[in-house]
């Protein structure tokens, strides 16, 4: 909540806000899907018990520090660089002009992947899979969260990419070959 009132002018920059409107996706996921599927990994601890070890406990943070580092780290460095390219945060940004008259970041975060925001918020939500352990592996249910989550954020990246082939044109191609990863670095 903290998180989401200091950034605030960043989130409504994002695709949840600017492309995908407030319909039925957006309203049953918020209102259903979430408080579902963010509450089993407690469920299923309830139903078998796990004690961390301070080991354990101080790796799923690690975890879940990464991700958020990486999910803000991106946002914010885009964010900022669309607000003022020229804050000394960006300024060393390498960029792509396009015909559009606009520019495409291709270093920093955005240089890395052109979702690697997405990449950050997996492992976060990795993160809250991770209390339930190995033996939880046995069950869909404790990583049911962080599976989904993947097919959301591989849709939704999709869906990006196809909006930006539109609005770019040829200049998205040209950026493809510049930025190759789509959400992990070397692999997807």
């Amino acid at each position: 909540v903290a998180d989401g009132l200091y950034n605030e002018k960043s989130i409504l920059t994002t695709m949840d806000i600017t492309t995908d409107g407030f319909g039925f996706m957006l309203s049953f996921g918020d209102l259903c899907w979430v408080p579902f599927t963010f509450s089993t990994q407690a469920r299923y601890l309830a139903d078998w018990p796990k004690q961390l070890s301070t080991l354990s406990f101080l790796g799923v943070l690690l975890v879940k520090a990464l991700g958020y580092y990486m999910f803000r780290g991106a946002n914010g460095q885009k964010d900022t660089f669309r607000r003022d390219p020229k804050h000394p945060s960006v300024r060393h940004l390498k960029t792509m002009p396009t015909q559009r008259g606009t520019k495409l970041i291709i270093s920093g975060w955005w240089g890395a992947a052109r979702h690697i925001n997405y990449l950050g918020d997996w492992i976060m939500g990795l993160a809250w899979c991770l209390p339930c352990g190995v033996r939880g592996l046995m069950s869909i249910v404790p990583y049911f969260y962080c599976i989904y989550f993947a097919s959301l954020l591989i849709h939704r990246e999709r869906r990006d990419e196809a909006m930006c082939r539109v609005k770019y044109g040829k200049d998205w191609d040209k950026y493809c070959k510049l930025v190759p990863w789509r959400i992990i670095p070397y692999v997807y």
